[in-house]
């Protein structure tokens, strides 16, 4: 066969339709007929109000003072592809959740807008009125009711209608088919009549376009449009969105605590999991499915990839391959964080003795950080910068590496600007904030984050570690294979820090007592 015949071959069905070829459905008309007769009608319920919308309402006013004027869009990003025709669960963008109160997988393509009015006539007194666009429920009497794999409830179950969420949400809902013109309409720049459009980008590629073809159709000079402009002008929606998630409201305070208690639990369930862990070639993976099973059966994920490093493995930071073994006499440094169903997520570590025990020199490397974490949580108080946390942790791990003979220098030359060698064996932050993202915030500006002040409402991590490698030669060997980090999650009120996690032992031998106590109830 030549190239010709293959080409013509090829096209008798495009390349896009093939990944159905294995389903063999049915499409006949008298097979439609039937599929479109004989349900039970849906189930009409006017669902209560959410107990998030309030809070959402208040946020979506607090964006909409920072944009007069402007069209606000948010998508919550499409469905992504994990292997040919299946898709990873889907999870919106924070800041859609954010904005909207949604959680879950039930609105993937779904798209909030903000429309601007005149100033103060708007939802509760703001600038712009809010509409949430997404596809609702196919009717059963259509096709896409059993034909669609993404979207039909045949396939993925009933999804929320318009009327529902608008009752839950207390938010003006819309059809998707109707986003279009949404978010197109009387474009163009504000001097002469036109609405100019921010939009949270590298969300949803199919939104992005949609901007960017109407900004460019009604530019006066499309071929000298400015992109990056328009590109630095989106990214100021995305800075306001990031830190208006600075302070957490009550609402939200009460999602993290849920999502800490969980996490708790799931610590637990891996120590339990432990005696099978010491005896499996993966050890590690043991480790990792104990956590995942809590996390799945209380919330609605994982955080964030677990890390569950025995042994010199726990002196990788982002050690997520969990393929190793966990050897008695070893350390495990077991970093996790349940995601509660409203996306919320914790984030927490302990590192605990394999076997129930720690030597002399875990011990002794376990209470230098366990002293770090205290003195970054004594400087935690409102009215401090953010940055003293780090300050007054790291400053604690280089007096004692000093102590230990392994500093090349003195703790304050190491503690300058011009020293840092101490960073060889605690190179990453102490401290970053918490909430929907694991690295919540990540878009704020630097004086509002780095620079900021700890306030009432604040929700962040403290995690200093140390972190001995085996193969680091400028340490006794006595040090080598080592790796140390205790992480909680802190609330700032008023009276100062309250840890949220302090429900898991700390002290090295409240550490061993507790998991002896795990042991004896499993005996």
């Amino acid at each position: 066969m030549n190239d010709a015949e293959t080409t013509q071959n090829s096209a008798a069905q495009p390349l896009e339709e093939r990944v159905n070829n294995r389903s063999q459905r049915p499409t006949s008309d008298a097979f439609k007929a039937f599929m479109a007769s004989n349900w039970a009608p849906a189930a009409q319920v006017t669902p209560a109000r959410d107990a998030v919308a309030d809070h959402a309402a208040a946020r979506r006013r607090a964006i909409s003072g920072k944009f007069p004027g402007v069209r606000l869009v948010i998508p919550a990003g499409p469905l992504k592809v994990r292997s040919n025709d299946t898709d990873y669960r889907f999870r919106p963008h924070s800041a859609f959740a954010h904005l909207t109160g949604l959680g879950l997988d039930h609105e993937p393509d779904a798209v909030l807008i903000l429309e601007p009015v005149e100033e103060g006539t708007g939802d509760d007194g703001g600038n712009h009125s809010a509409a949430l666009y997404f596809r609702p429920l196919a009717g059963r009497d259509t096709e896409q009711f059993y034909a669609d794999a993404r979207s039909g409830e045949f396939w993925i179950g009933a999804r929320p209608t318009l009327a529902e969420f608008e009752a839950r949400l207390g938010l003006p809902t819309a059809h998707i088919d109707e986003l279009e013109v949404a978010i197109t309409k009387n474009v163009g720049a504000p001097e002469i009549g036109g609405i100019a459009i921010r939009l949270v980008r590298k969300v949803d590629e199919n939104i992005d376009a949609l901007v960017d073809t109407a900004r460019y159709n009604t530019a006066k000079d499309p071929e000298n449009l400015d992109l990056a402009e328009l590109d630095a002008l989106d990214e100021l929606l995305s800075e306001a969105l990031s830190e208006l998630r600075l302070l957490k409201d009550e609402w939200e305070i009460g999602e993290m605590k849920t999502a800490v208690a969980a996490t708790v639990a799931g610590f637990a369930d891996v120590v339990r999991a432990l005696p099978r862990a010491l005896t499996h070639e993966r050890g590690e993976r043991v480790v990792e499915g104990a956590f995942f099973a809590r996390a799945r059966e209380e919330g609605n994920e994982l955080g964030y990839d677990t890390i569950a490093a025995a042994g010199n493995n726990a002196t990788v930071l982002h050690w997520t391959r969990n393929n190793g073994k966990v050897h008695a006499g070893e350390l495990l440094l077991l970093d996790a964080g349940v995601e509660a169903e409203s996306l919320y997520t914790a984030d927490i570590t302990r590192t605990i003795p394999a076997n129930g025990t720690f030597s002399d020199v875990q011990r002794k490397v376990y209470d230098a950080v366990l002293d770090a974490a205290d003195a970054g949580f004594a400087a935690a108080q409102p009215g401090a910068k953010f940055r003293d946390i780090h300050a007054a942790a790291t400053k604690v791990l280089a007096e004692r590496l000093a102590e230990w003979g392994l500093l090349p220098v003195s703790v304050e030359e190491a503690i300058s600007t011009e020293g840092q060698q101490h960073r060889r064996w605690m190179p990453h932050g102490t401290s970053h904030h918490l909430g929907l993202d694991v690295h919540d915030c990540a878009q704020a500006k630097r004086e509002l984050y780095l620079d900021g002040t700890l306030t009432e409402g604040m929700v962040f991590t403290i995690e200093p570690g140390l972190y001995f490698k085996n193969e680091d030669l400028a340490i006794p060997a006595e040090y080598r294979g080592i790796g140390v980090r205790i992480e909680d999650d802190i609330l700032m009120t008023a009276d100062g820090p309250v840890n949220l996690s302090a429900a898991l032992p700390r002290k090295a031998e409240d550490v061993e007592a507790w998991m002896a106590g795990i042991y004896e109830d499993a005996e």
